[in-house]
């Protein structure tokens, strides 16, 4: 039983700005993870920053989302970073693979100390302000050079916008697969928990061609978000999820008594067509639905951090706006195979990444996941799973890649 029920911690309001009106060099549409990142890097431009407004519609930032990433030194976000772990594990009904990470270990970045530093950053600088509860009314317009924005508290111009918003609502058809989770941290009376290992994927049987895994992220041996996450082609919310959620931790526990601290909860594209974006050099789409997960695993922060480095960088240097880099050929190609297996035979699915963590050699198999790959390590991934079930559909996989998928 629980004996305390759920708080949500909000983050402080002292970053919001009211200068509504005005012209801007930049405006970035939407203040979440993508958003957040760009207008960090702006910040450490100082004085050569444009001057940039970030419109997010939410009055308050809580601590909504926990950001996980195989990190190989080049994040630059260690001081953020709240755990690590060295060993992950991998496991199913059958079978069970324990992986040594300790040249790449799997970090977890809790939100609130993100949008802490991003909010702190912000309010630092005389050059990039934040609007919260910025609804925006209707989509930009551009007349001459200038942008114009209409939002419920004012008029906004500008000379480039970055939309991060999300562009489609998670609905069946929208996604090869939707990657739904709601997870709880919380805290038990005792020590239940190992804190050197994560459980990145602990299997429940195949139902209703559904793919179901309770993800474990220790943070001491009381304290662990626990998550239950589903692939499906339908998206779930809260309430299709909290009773296989209550079972996961009730199961994680063993009676133990605990607290909970927070939730979160998130719908992820996996396999969506991207956007094509405008035919202006002054607006770009950036954030999940434009590139910034990626496909066949929903990981989205490294990419988006290395899509913000580089469009901060393409700013500094008067170049036109960046947005997300496609993936190669190949890489998209191993992702819509992949996806299209994982849909089209949800049976086979947890076996198959028992024996990609368990066959694959994990240097190789960790720069695949997070986009370092090279030709080896493709090869790498692609020999330590069954052949028999992708060679049918490499024809449609590559041909998919190549017209790159995109709306």
């Amino acid at each position: 039983m629980t004996p305390a029920c759920t708080t949500t911690s909000s983050m402080s309001r002292a970053s919001q700005r009211h200068a509504m009106q005005g012209d801007f060099d930049l405006v970035i549409m939407g203040g979440g993870c993508a958003g957040l990142s760009l207008a960090r890097r702006l910040t450490a431009l100082g004085r050569q920053a444009p001057r940039t407004l970030v419109l997010e519609r939410r009055t308050a930032y809580a601590d909504d989302r926990t950001w996980c990433f195989w990190d190989d030194g080049s994040m630059g976000l260690n001081h953020l970073v709240r755990h690590s772990w060295a060993t992950m594990r991998v496991k199913t009904e059958d079978a069970a693979v324990l992986v040594e990470c300790g040249d790449a270990p799997y970090r977890m970045l809790g939100a609130a100390a993100f949008y802490a530093e991003a909010l702190g950053a912000i309010e630092a600088s005389d050059r990039v302000e934040i609007a919260l509860g910025s609804e925006i009314s209707a989509e930009p317009r551009k007349t001459g050079e200038v942008w114009s924005l209409e939002t419920a508290t004012g008029s906004v111009t500008a000379h480039r916008i970055v939309d991060t918003r999300p562009f489609r609502r998670p609905v069946r058809g929208g996604a090869t697969l939707w990657q739904s989770f709601y997870g709880r941290e919380i805290d038990c009376a005792t020590g239940v928990f190992d804190p050197a290992c994560v459980d990145l994927m602990d299997f429940a049987p195949v139902e209703k061609g559904r793919i179901q895994f309770t993800y474990v992220l220790p943070v001491s041996t009381r304290r662990a978000l626990i998550e239950t996450t589903v692939f499906d082609a339908d998206p779930w919310d809260r309430a299709d999820l909290r009773a296989d959620l209550d079972e996961a931790v009730a199961a994680r526990v063993g009676g133990q008594s605990f607290m909970i601290l927070r939730e979160e909860h998130g719908v992820l594209p996996m396999g969506t067509p991207r956007v094509s974006g405008r035919q202006d050099s002054t607006f770009i789409h950036a954030g999940l639905d434009a590139g910034g997960a990626r496909p066949s695993s929903g990981y989205a922060f490294r990419r988006i951090q290395a899509w913000a480095q580089a469009c901060a960088s393409a700013i500094a240097t008067g170049k036109p706006l960046v947005g997300h880099a496609e993936d190669p050929l190949l890489l998209r190609a191993m992702d819509a195979l992949f996806l299209s297996v994982m849909r089209s035979r949800p049976d086979v699915a947890p076996g198959l990444f028992v024996a990609l963590f368990g066959k694959a050699n994990t240097r190789r198999l960790i720069r695949f996941m997070s986009d370092g790959g090279n030709l080896i390590d493709y090869t790498s991934v692609a020999l330590a799973l069954p052949a028999w079930l992708f060679l049918g559909q490499i024809p449609q996989a590559f041909n998919q890649a190549a017209l790159g998928h995109r709306t």
